[in-house]
C-alpha cells in the first residue's frame, strides 16, 4: 500500500474516534422533543394561575416543574430525583440559579404546611420554568 493511502485512512479513523468521543461527552443534546405537546401543557399551566384565586400560586408551580422534569427525563438525563437530574444538567440552561431557586421553591411548596406564596412570585417562577424549557428546546 502508498503511504500517503495509509496516512489518509489513519486520519479517517482518527477523526472518527474523535466524532465518537464527542458525540458520548455530549449525551442527547440532539434530542427533539414533541413541542406541540409540551407549549400545550405549559400554556394550560399558565392559563390555570388566576390573581385572584391563591390555590392556584403553587399548584401551579408544582405543576411546571413536574413538567420541567418530564422533559429531563425524556431527554435521558439520570438520577433518582429532580434534584439529581438538575445537578448533572446545568450547563443546559441559561440560569441554573433560577431554575434551583424555583425547584427549590417548589420543595417549599411540598413540604412545608404554612407556607404563603403571592401571585407575582408565581408568575416570575413560571417566567423561570418557561425559560427552562426554552433552553431544553421543549418549547
Amino acid at each position: 500500500m502508498d503511504g500517503g493511502v495509509v496516512t489518509f485512512i489513519i486520519a479517517i479513523l482518527i477523526v472518527a474516534v474523535f466524532i465518537f468521543i464527542a458525540i458520548l461527552l455530549t449525551g442527547k443534546r440532539g434530542y427533539h422533543f414533541n413541542i406541540e405537546v409540551y407549549q400545550t401543557k405549559f400554556l394550560a399551566i399558565e392559563n390555570r394561575l388566576k390573581q385572584d384565586n391563591p390555590a392556584t400560586f403553587m399548584t401551579t408551580i408544582i405543576e411546571a416543574d413536574k413538567l420541567l422534569d418530564k422533559a429531563l427525563v425524556e431527554m435521558g438525563v439520570p438520577g433518582r430525583t429532580m434534584g439529581d437530574r438538575l445537578k448533572r444538567s446545568g450547563d443546559k440552561f441559561e440560569d441554573i440559579n433560577a431554575v434551583w431557586r424555583v425547584h427549590k421553591l417548589r420543595n417549599a411548596i411540598a413540604h412545608e404546611t404554612d407556607l404563603e406564596i403571592g401571585y407575582k412570585q408565581a408568575l416570575n417562577a413560571l417566567t423561570i420554568y418557561k425559560q427552562a424549557l426554552k433552553d431544553l428546546g421543549a418549547i
